[in-house]
């Protein structure tokens, strides 16, 4: 446990490390392309690719079982009305910090459309907190369904690789196998994070022959054919559970824990300090390595929505990233007892 509460330390860093791991893409492959050159930064975020975002949904998927049978209206208001209030937020305030660049490619009747197409075609980073409540949605309506036939359903979607423009459909066949397989099969992936943290040693050769084997699989270019994808989704999300693990029980790393914690807050707002701090590096730093670049970038993307949602907590603008009360859905009313006789 975490702070003596509820928390499950592991949870927290496995979560951690897939935020970092997210911001580390967007913010390598910005600097790469403001630079128009290769680093290691962009090795590391093609060995992520694999199980970067199958772990994060795996992740988000372990605890549905406390909650998907509470009424429709707690649900939706947990799962659903929670994440459409933070996609509409901030998608809004996205637009208007790239607005004047739309405007001047498209127009502003261009800028409009591009707007009301984004509750339609997720924008940008925000895909994840789109995608998460259709998957909390298909997951409670599916509740009747034998778990085996809807997760070898949910695979099939994930092996045939489906490619229609749509994120919603495209991403959906990609991960729902992950989030789905994280619900259904929860106790099996608490049993291996107890496994590992009883075995430590093992932990450790299990996380280097999973990196040889990765690797393996990557240079051979064998990680995205059908089946193998799917495979490496799943033994990428193990090796971070088995990560987690392990640092949780040495209490290292704590940044990814508290990342963990906040993983909502980060993931909302990196955007603006890695476009910020990669322009002032391109602009006074033109001759610095672009891993170290990218570096640096990720870092201060990372660390700096924490500090601002610190900052801001407890004065007005804590709705960017607590939701208010006017945005939740009140409790079914409860019914009156019926009056005695």
């Amino acid at each position: 446990m975490a702070n003596g509460s509820s928390r499950i330390s592991w949870v927290d860093y496995a979560k951690g490390i897939c935020i970092v791991m997210v911001v580390m893409m967007h913010s390598t492959l910005g600097v790469e392309e403001a630079t128009g050159e290769t680093s290691w930064m962009g090795a590391l975020v093609a060995f992520a690719k694999p199980f970067r975002m199958p772990d994060f949904f795996l992740i988000s998927g372990l605890f549905l079982a406390r909650v998907i049978d509470r009424p429709w209206r707690a649900y939706l208001d947990t799962k659903v009305v929670h994440f459409a209030y933070f996609y509409a937020l901030w998608v809004t305030i996205q637009f208007a910090f790239k607005a004047p660049v739309f405007a001047a490619e498209q127009g502003w009747m261009g800028v409009l459309q591009a707007y009301a197409l984004a509750y339609v075609q997720p924008f940008g980073t925000l895909w994840f907190i789109y995608l998460l409540p259709i998957f909390f949605v298909v997951a409670k309506l599916t509740r009747g369904v034998s778990p085996l036939i809807l997760w070898s359903l949910a695979a099939m979607l994930e092996i045939a690789d489906v490619h229609t423009g749509s994120v919603v459909i495209d991403e959906f066949c990609a991960k729902f196998v992950y989030f789905y397989s994280g619900y259904a099969f929860a106790v099996y992936f608490f049993g291996f994070a107890d496994t590992v943290r009883q075995n430590p040693r093992e932990g450790v050769l299990l996380l280097f022959a999973w990196t040889i084997f990765q690797t393996q699989m990557l240079l051979g270019g064998w990680a995205e054919l059908p089946f193998v994808s799917l495979a490496l989704g799943f033994l990428g999300a193990l090796a971070i559970i088995t990560a987690s693990v392990l640092l949780t029980s040495a209490g290292l790393a704590a940044f990814f824990r508290i990342a963990g914690e906040r993983s909502i807050v980060i993931y909302l707002a990196f955007f603006l300090p890695m476009a910020v701090t990669r322009t002032l590096l391109v602009k006074f730093a033109p001759g610095l390595d672009t891993g170290l670049m990218a570096f640096i970038v990720t870092a201060v993307a990372a660390v700096t929505p924490l500090l601002f949602e610190r900052l801001i907590r407890n004065s007005a603008l804590k709705f960017l990233f607590r939701r208010p009360a006017w945005a939740k859905l009140s409790p079914t009313p409860a019914s009156r007892p019926a009056k005695a006789a």
